[in-house]
Order: C-alpha cells, then sequence, then structure tokens
C-alpha cells in the first residue's frame, strides 16, 4: 500500500510495517518531463484554503489522514505560494499519461452502490438507497421499486464537501484486506492513529460498519417472511441477541466464506447481474449518522486487489472501492447528497480511471478538480431540480478529457489523402487491365465465408420475408407493363425467372449483396422504345434485343477492365441524393396512383345497384323478410336474386377498402418498425416486432380483407412456367430471316444508351448503400459488381429474359433492415448505430423464394394489391426520411426556433442552405420531367451525368468551406467532432470576395509542393499582398485547413 508521511501522501497500511513504496524521481526523470513540455503541479484554488487546511492538521496534531504537521515552515509556506498554479485537466491528463507498471492499477468498469445506516425497528442496518452503473437509479420514496434511470443532478455545494472531505480526511490507498472486518479494524485503527476518532468509541464505529446490509430486492422476500416462518422459529429468533441479528456476513472471514455455508442468508440479484459489465468491479458508499459522534468520520479507501464482501454489495461483484462518511445526527440529508456526489464520480469515466491510478491524495483532489472544470451548471430560478432528466441519445466521447491538447500536425496534401481514401474503397485506378476487378476480389474473398456465418440472426430471416415481398410485387407489376410495351414478348412469367437467374447470380457472386436487384423505370422506357423501333423496322425484337444485349455486356466488361468505376468518386452527395429522392418519390407516387386506379374501376357512386334478394316461391315469407339478406347471402338462405346487376357483386365498397388496406399496412409497418423504442414488453420482444414489422403489416391486413369479403384486387402470379408467348422459346436465336445482317453492328448505337443507363443506375446504387454512415466494414466491389452485372446481361439476352440492375428503394431498405444497434446491458443506456449485417443470405432466400413464386401461387392469390402498394408506400416514405435533402427541404418549412440541431444548420447560413436546397430541388424537378414523357425519358440517364457537372458548377456559387459541409458523405458524429476545424475553414472563393480590396483581383495558388513549408510570403492559395487587416494566424489556419 502507497504511504508516506506528507499530508499529501496517503497513510500506511499498518500490516506492511515499515517499508516504502512510494516511486523515487531523479532529475533525469524530471527533466525529460520538461523536455516534453508537460507541467506538474498542485492545483491552488486559493491560499486561503492551504492556511485553513495547515491550521487544522497544526491544532489536530496530526491531520486528516495520519500525516505529521512539521512540515509547517516558513520556507515551505513560500513554496507553496511561489509553485506555479497547472490546470487541473493538465495534471490529470499526467495522471492518465503514466505507464500502469502492474495489473492492480488497471481500470474496470464500475458498479457503484450508496447505503444508508437506516433504524428499522430496533434493529440498526444499511440499506441500500441508490446505484450506478452510467447512470443514477433511486429507490423510490414510499414505493418497493427503482426509479427510472436518469442523469444524476448535483448541488455544487456537495462537490464542494466531498473535495473538502478528500482533502482533509483519511484516504487509504492499496489497503491489503479481503473482508470487511479486517477493513473495519485498518480504517478505525488509522483514524484513532491520526487522531479523528476518539478510542472510546472504535470499538461503536467498527459496529456500525459490520452491520447488516440490506438491498432493495430483498425487502419483498423480508415482508414475506413472517407469513411463511413457523412460531418455533420466531422464537428462537427472538431469543438471540441483537448483535447477532444484524451482523453482516460480509465481516466473516475468507476461510468461512469459502464453505459456503454461513453466507446462504444473502443472495445476490443474479436478475439485475445481466446488466453489469464483464469484468466489473463495485465501489460501495456509505454514509450515515450515529450519535455517538461529535464530528464527521471520512474514509476514501481502494483495495490493492478487489474482493468479494458477502452482502456489502447488492450483485456479487468484488468491491474495489470504499467511502465511508459517518457524522453526528441531524445531517441525514447533507450525508445523501455528499454520496450522491460521490458516487456520481465514480461512475464518471475520467475520474474512476484517475481513482485507479491515484498515488496520493492530490492525485484524487486533481481528479475531483478536473471534474468540477467540466461540470454544467444549471441556474436555479430557470429549472426544476426535481425533474429527472433523460439519458441521452448518445454520450459523447470524453477522450478529449483524457489525452493533451494536441500540437498542431503536419500539413496534409489534399490529393494524397484523397488517393488514400480512393484505394480503400476500390475507387483508384490500378493501372493495369482488370486491376480494379482483381483488388475487388482480393478485398472481398476473406470475406466470403464469414458472409453466410454472419447471416445466423432472426434479423435476416425477418429481412428476407420482407424484401420478398417488396421485391415480387414489382416485378409483377413491371411483368405487366412489360407484356404491354414489347407485345407480350416479355412478361410477369420472365420477369421472375430473371429475378431469380438475377439475384441468385448476383447474390453468391457480387461485391456488395446488400444491393438489391429489379426492375426499373428507365429500362423500361428503354425496352418500350426499341420495341417500337423493330415494330416500324420490321425486324424481330428479340433478336434484335439480343445483339444489344451483347453489345451492352461487352462495353461493361471494357469499362471494368479500364477501372471505369473509379468515376463514381465524382458522384457525390448532391447527385445520389437527388436520384434516391426521385426514385423514392416514384414509389409514393405509383403507390398513390395504383390505389386511385382502383377508384376508376370501382367508383363510390355507382347509381343504384338493381339486385334484390328474394323469398322462394314455395315459402310463406315477406319480401321484406328476405331483401335484407345481401348479394352473397342470398343463396344460402335458399333465397333468389332478382335483377339486371346481380350477375356481379356490389362494387362499392372495394375503392373504400383498398384505401384503408393501403393506409393501414403503411401504418402499421410505420409503428411497428418503432416499436424497438416503444415502453412496452421486454426488449428482446419488441425487436422481433419491429424486425418483422412488414410481415405482421401484410399478415393482419389480409386476414382482414378476408375476414370482411370484399373483393378487392388480389396479386396475380402466373401458374405455369413457360413462356409468355407460345411463339418463342427460353433462348433466343442470334439471327433472324427478319433481321438484316448488319442489324447486329448497329445495335451498338442503342446499346451505349443503355450502357449509361446501367452504369449509372448501377453505381448510384451502390454509392449510396457503401455510404460511411452505414459503417460497412467488408468493403465495396464497384468492379466486381459491374463484371457479375455484365454476366447476367449476356445470360438475359440469351434467355429473352428482362436486364434487372440496382434498385435503389430496395437495396436502402434493404440495408436499413439490417442495422445493427448495441446491445443496451446498463440502465438508461440508450441503443447505439454499430453498422449493418453484411451477408449475402437474404439477397440469394430472397431471389430464391421469387423464383419459386409459381409453386407458392395458391397462397399469394390471397394477398390484396392495396396492401402491397401500402408496402410500396412504406418503403418510399422510409427511404426519404433518411436523406439530408429532404429534411432540408422541410427546414424551409419550419420556423428557426422549431428547426432541429443539424450541423449544417451550425455552421452555414440559413439562407445559404436554402439556396444550396433550391438549387437541388430545381434539379430534381428537371429529372422528374424528363422522365414522365416518353419523348425525353430516353434522356434520363445523360441528364444523371448532367447532374454530376452541376454539381461542379456549384464551386462557383459556394465557398469550399459550405460546400465541404452540405455536400459530403461524411458521417453526422464526425463533423461534429471536426466542427471546431471546419468554421475556420474557408475557399478560395469566399476567401478572395474577403480580401478583395487589398489585391486587385488576384488570387494566385502555389505550388502543390510547396504547402508542406507552410505559410511563406508567397503563400499559396492565398492572397499575395501585406495588409493589416488580413490576421496572419487566420491565414494560417485557412491554408493549413485547405491543404486538409
Amino acid at each position: 500500500m502507497n504511504s508516506s508521511s506528507g499530508d499529501d501522501e496517503a497513510p500506511k497500511d499498518p500490516r506492511t510495517g515499515g517499508e516504502d513504496f512510494t516511486q523515487q524521481f531523479t532529475e533525469n526523470d524530471f527533466e525529460g518531463h520538461r523536455a516534453h513540455t508537460v507541467y506538474v503541479g498542485v492545483h491552488v484554488p486559493g491560499g486561503r484554503r492551504h492556511s485553513q487546511r495547515r491550521r487544522k492538521h497544526h491544532h489536530s496534531g496530526g491531520g486528516g489522514d495520519g500525516g505529521g504537521s512539521g512540515r509547517d515552515s516558513i520556507s515551505e509556506k513560500q513554496q507553496e505560494v511561489e509553485r506555479p498554479v497547472t490546470p487541473p485537466a493538465q495534471r490529470v491528463q499526467f495522471i492518465l499519461g503514466e505507464d500502469v507498471d502492474d495489473g492492480t492499477h488497471v481500470s474496470h468498469p464500475l458498479f457503484s452502490e450508496m447505503g444508508m445506516l437506516v433504524k428499522e425497528g430496533d434493529e440498526i442496518e444499511w440499506k441500500e438507497t441508490a446505484r450506478w452503473i452510467k447512470f443514477e437509479e433511486d429507490v423510490e420514496e414510499g414505493g418497493n421499486r427503482w426509479s427510472k434511470p436518469h442523469v444524476a443532478t448535483l448541488s455544487l455545494h456537495s462537490l464542494f464537501e466531498l473535495r473538502t472531505l478528500l482533502q482533509n480526511g483519511t484516504v487509504m490507498l492499496d489497503m491489503e484486506a479481503q473482508n470487511l472486518e479486517t477493513v473495519a479494524d485498518l480504517v478505525c485503527d488509522q483514524m484513532v492513529s491520526a487522531g479523528t476518532l476518539p478510542a472510546g468509541v472504535k470499538d461503536k464505529v467498527k459496529d456500525a460498519l459490520l452491520r447488516r446490509h440490506r438491498h432493495q430486492h430483498e425487502y419483498a422476500k423480508k415482508a414475506r417472511l413472517p407469513i411463511i416462518r413457523s412460531l418455533a422459529d420466531i422464537g428462537r429468533n427472538h431469543s438471540s441477541t441483537k448483535k447477532d441479528m444484524v451482523k453482516s456476513p460480509s465481516s466473516l472471514s475468507m476461510a468461512r466464506q469459502s464453505s459456503g455455508t454461513e453466507l446462504s442468508e444473502h443472495k445476490g440479484n443474479t436478475h439485475f447481474m445481466r446488466k453489469i459489465p464483464p469484468g466489473a468491479e463495485a465501489s460501495n458508499i456509505l454514509v450515515g449518522e450515529v450519535d455517538f459522534l461529535e464530528r464527521q468520520l471520512s474514509c476514501f479507501i481502494r483495495l490493492s486487489q478487489a474482493a468479494v464482501m458477502g452482502d456489502l454489495t447488492e450483485v456479487p461483484v468484488p468491491t474495489r472501492f470504499i467511502f465511508i462518511l459517518l457524522g453526528p445526527p441531524g445531517s441525514q440529508t447533507n450525508f445523501h447528497e455528499i454520496g450522491r456526489a460521490m458516487c456520481t464520480l465514480m461512475s464518471d469515466e475520467i475520474f474512476h480511471e484517475v481513482a485507479y491510478r491515484a498515488r496520493k491524495r492530490d492525485h484524487l483532489l486533481a481528479g475531483v478538480d478536473e471534474f468540477l472544470d467540466a461540470v454544467t451548471v444549471l441556474p436555479p430560478g430557470e429549472w426544476d431540480p426535481t425533474i429527472r432528466i433523460e439519458p441521452p441519445a448518445a454520450i459523447p466521447s470524453q477522450e478529449v478529457r483524457k489525452r493533451p491538447p494536441e500540437f498542431p500536425k503536419e500539413e496534409i496534401d489534399e490529393e494524397e489523402e484523397e488517393q488514400r481514401l480512393r484505394e480503400e474503397s476500390g475507387l483508384s485506378r490500378s493501372g493495369r487491365l482488370f486491376g480494379g476487378l482483381i483488388n475487388d476480389i482480393k478485398r472481398k474473398a476473406p470475406w466470403y465465408w464469414s458472409d453466410f456465418r454472419d447471416s445466423l440472426s432472426m434479423q435476416c430471416v425477418a429481412s428476407w420475408i420482407f424484401l420478398y415481398f417488396a421485391c415480387l410485387s414489382p416485378i409483377i407489376t413491371f411483368g405487366g407493363l412489360l407484356a404491354e410495351a414489347t407485345g407480350k414478348n416479355m412478361a410477369a412469367m420472365e420477369s421472375l425467372i430473371s429475378g431469380f437467374v438475377c439475384g441468385m447470380g448476383y447474390g453468391f457472386f457480387s461485391g456488395q449483396p446488400l444491393t438489391i436487384m429489379g426492375s426499373t423505370g428507365p429500362v423500361l422506357v428503354f425496352e418500350s422504345i426499341i420495341y417500337e423501333f423493330c415494330l416500324n423496322m420490321g425486324w424481330d425484337y428479340m433478336t434484335f434485343r439480343f445483339w444489344i444485349g451483347m453489345w451492352v455486356a461487352g462495353i461493361c466488361i471494357v469499362l471494368t477492365a479500364i477501372d471505369a468505376s473509379a468515376l463514381v468518386c465524382y458522384i457525390t452527395r448532391f447527385t445520389e441524393e437527388n436520384f434516391a429522392t426521385l426514385i423514392a418519390l416514384i414509389f409514393v407516387y405509383k403507390a398513390i396512383e395504383n390505389v386511385a386506379v382502383i377508384g376508376k374501376g370501382f367508383p363510390v357512386n355507382q347509381g343504384v345497384y338493381d339486385c334484390i334478394c328474394t323469398p322462394p316461391p314455395e315459402s310463406n315469407a315477406s319480401f321484406l323478410e328476405f331483401a335484407k339478406y345481401k348479394w352473397d347471402s342470398c343463396q344460402s338462405y335458399n333465397g333468389t336474386l332478382v335483377g339486371l346487376d346481380c350477375a356481379n357483386p356490389p362494387t362499392e365498397n372495394i375503392f373504400l377498402m383498398s384505401v384503408v388496406l393501403c393506409a393501414g399496412t403503411f401504418i402499421f409497418s410505420t409503428v411497428l418498425k418503432e416499436f424497438k423504442n416503444a415502453l412496452f414488453f421486454p426488449s428482446i420482444v419488441r425487436q422481433y416486432i419491429s424486425d418483422f414489422s412488414v410481415l405482421i403489416a401484410i399478415s393482419s391486413m389480409t386476414f382482414f380483407d378476408y375476414y370482411l369479403g370484399v373483393p378487392t384486387p388480389k396479386l396475380e402470379v402466373p401458374h405455369e412456367l413457360k413462356p409468355t408467348l407460345s411463339t418463342r422459346g427460353w433462348l433466343i436465336p442470334p439471327f433472324s430471316e427478319k433481321n438484316p445482317w448488319w442489324s447486329s453492328v448497329i445495335a451498338v448505337f442503342p446499346a451505349l444508351l443503355g450502357t449509361i443507363l446501367i452504369f449509372m443506375d448501377q453505381q448510384i446504387t451502390a454509392v449510396i448503400v457503401n455510404r460511411k454512415e452505414n459503417k460497412l466494414k467488408k468493403g465495396c466491389g464497384y468492379h466486381l459488381d459491374l463484371f457479375v452485372l455484365s454476366i447476367l446481361i449476356i445470360i438475359c439476352s440469351v434467355m429473352g429474359l428482362p436486364w434487372f440492375v440496382a434498385a435503389t428503394v430496395l437495396s436502402i431498405n434493404h440495408v436499413n433492415s439490417l442495422k445493427l444497434e448495441s446491445e443496451c446491458s446498463a440502465p438508461g443506456e440508450k441503443p447505439q448505430f454499430l453498422g449493418v449485417r453484411e451477408q449475402r443470405v437474404t439477397h440469394i432466400l430472397i431471389f430464391l423464394t421469387i423464383g419459386g413464386s409459381v409453386l407458392l401461387t395458391p397462397l399469394l392469390g390471397h394477398i390484396p394489391m392495396p396492401v402491397l402498394f401500402g408496402v410500396f408506400l412504406y418503403m418510399g416514405i422510409a427511404s426519404l426520411s433518411g436523406l439530408q435533402f429532404f429534411h432540408r427541404i422541410l427546414i424551409m418549412f419550419m420556423p428557426a426556433k422549431y428547426q432541429p440541431d443539424y450541423m449544417f444548420l451550425r455552421q452555414v447560413p440559413i439562407r445559404r442552405v436554402h439556396l444550396f436546397t433550391i438549387i437541388q430541388l430545381a434539379c430534381l424537378i428537371i429529372l422528374w420531367l424528363i422522365k414522365s414523357f416518353s419523348q425525353t425519358s430516353i434522356l434520363f440517364p445523360l441528364m444523371l451525368v448532367v447532374m454530376i457537372g452541376i454539381r461542379k458548377s456549384l464551386d462557383l456559387v459556394f465557398t469550399r468551406r459550405e460546400l465541404k459541409i452540405l455536400d459530403d458523405i461524411m458521417p453526422e458524429m464526425t463533423k461534429r467532432a471536426a466542427a471546431d476545424d471546419l468554421h475556420q475553414l474557408d475557399a478560395e472563393v469566399g476567401f478572395c470576395q474577403k480580401y478583395l480590396p487589398c489585391f486587385a483581383g488576384l488570387c494566385r495558388r502555389k505550388p502543390k509542393a510547396s504547402f508542406k513549408n507552410g505559410v511563406d510570403g508567397n503563400a499559396a492559395g492565398l492572397i499575395t499582398c501585406n495588409t493589416a487587416t488580413a490576421n496572419e494566424k487566420e491565414i494560417e489556419a485557412q491554408s493549413s485547413l485547405l491543404n486538409k
């Protein structure tokens, strides 16, 4: 145990003799610290506080910790006054920066428990009143339950009182003790030797410390105890001595503890044990008032080795820290607040590490001072202290408090940093044929088997079923539209087979299996234009399409060979969010439009329905008795339907029922998806309900439709596995009598347009899936994806199947359905987003079941189409909710005081944000108009390329700093961490405008190599003029950040 005779040192353990464990530092050690500009000193809040401490030590004769008072010489007083004041943060950083010489000072997670000495009848015992893992939980007053976890709110007075107790009270570090009885003996002996505890009350203090510890979970059992005890037990218990009744099992020796019989009375809270982090240790805070003391006694104890001490702790966790505070009556409330302050300090990440590493009292005081420096004070008149603050959704990192301020880093070349990020993502040119493809295979091969192992989760089952229905409906709908556009050369059956072929091939061999394959609107427009051209020329459509597919696949393979996917790096948030918003709006629009089409086919106001149920001829019943029976129940009562409309059922309720089914599916899916954050049921039940939300919505709405019996439109799936058009087979001949030989050559021209369409569709979706905020760990595979897609296009062209490419909305919903969150262990801790469950199995199963949908026709035929339209609506809205563009549109309609606290609103003026949003919204409207008209829809893929050019031209309108914030795929938390740097960043445009009067229109750039030398007379990218208005430090900061 560390000890010293100085009043800044912890006392000796009486059992360690005179051995001194204090580290001896030489002048070289101090010189080394000076060389690194680290200052070590004692925090002196004021000379008055030190004078009080010295005066108290002088009168007590031994000080609060047993140290001598002979050091109060005049020379040392002068040294203390002249000693430089080191900020507490620097002292804490120095303490935490020291190497841990052994395993005893390695920090562990802490469970803190506070017990108060209370009187239960004639018995005195320690009662558990609060506990901490990360947040405070209190025993409710008058209620036999724990409160909700909440952020601890402390009074400054209690913190200052606690600091005084640590400064003047007893501090014993690295005590050698294995049970509470030994701890009580050592503490009492130390206090007596220091003169803070009269010898006459030593036994009473020890007896108070060894009283029974009653925990909250035991009180229910205690209340039931008199009911189940026999009279003999009661008499025997009353005949025993009171001291034996309340003696704590933690006072037993380790030898007796090992038998396991004497501790049978105390049973730990095993249910709460699962909330405790692995490897945790306990800190026990014991506060109370006794009538035999005239002054406060306090002791902070750190054991050299953590030990389980019987019933001291609620859970069977070894105790490492003990804080004892006893005092005369009348201070119960004050003691309770000081105990809460101590528990809160121990639950603080920084102080609890300081407590593990502290070698003397001053280290603990430095930890308290650093905590006080970092604490936030709320004014008393502006909030209610009784209000419990909910735990935050994301706990900010405390790493800044641990490490010293960083020195300015060396300038990082912007192009080199960008090149490094490209190489990590596989978006850098390799310089050799198929180099990018080879690198993608090398990057993804080590993860291949884990892509199957990582799918062993119920979350994957829920994602599979959800995406199955989400993919099946558009495939069948797309097949119906394709049948009209291609003269039934390709229809629903061909779409199902294409989904099976493309989905299985892409799932097994792609670089990013989270991307879902699907049919898209631009591909449908392309197919219809080619069919009309062949119809006008009198050519065979499928043969000409075969050659177009061969050319498209060949061009895509060439693009893979030359690493053309590296151009994806030019697709920024501006372009990808425009594309994703467009596709999401199409899903929303189509869902509403399809329900409206049902309304046109089955209007609500149809006029009079001419059909009535009449009684049978031989019946004596009146017409009024049978008129109440409906169309579907008349015959069951032997009635006869009479009227002109009796051949068809009444349809006035079909549209209303369709609206109910669509809206119900959307609402059920949305509400149940967020059910994981609800207050009902255990967390595992909430998680399952959230994962299977869409399946529950589809099943419930289908059963509701079946129960009411309204003849709503149902899902139609082909019954037989054969081509829709009987004149064609499953293999397309490459040549036809109707097509001239040169038709295969000119097919390269429509193939170029098709290549642009497929390339942009595929790569923009891949960029959205591979966003940094999704925290994918297994890398990207842009080149491999394009190569696999080329092979699949060849197969589909040979078999006469529709081409499938990456579907944006389906892929976004696939990623969202597989998001991983941390398992909350500590009470009050909110789940944190960890990433996405990256695997291939869901993709494979989705399209495997789509291929087998022909066999499930009897079951799928009961699903109403409005239910699937509700799934469309849900997917579109869910995709929009995660887009910054959509959030910025909503902000345009919000008053400033109600706007969310987004990082881009902190860094960019609101007018500039609105201007950027308006430009992006104008581009979205242009894309929508081009897509909506058949004459211009073929230009849609070219407009995506134009979007990249428009984004590039924004460099002339916005500063680089503004674009860095508004158009960057950097995650939100990373932006917040970099906020201090970004507010200094100014781009060439803004900087030139700022200093326009001083350089006559010239804004010269510095050569790339000269950036590494800092700012000089010819500063690159900065203004080459010397003016008093241009602050030198501001120029340096801007120059360094521009390089980043």
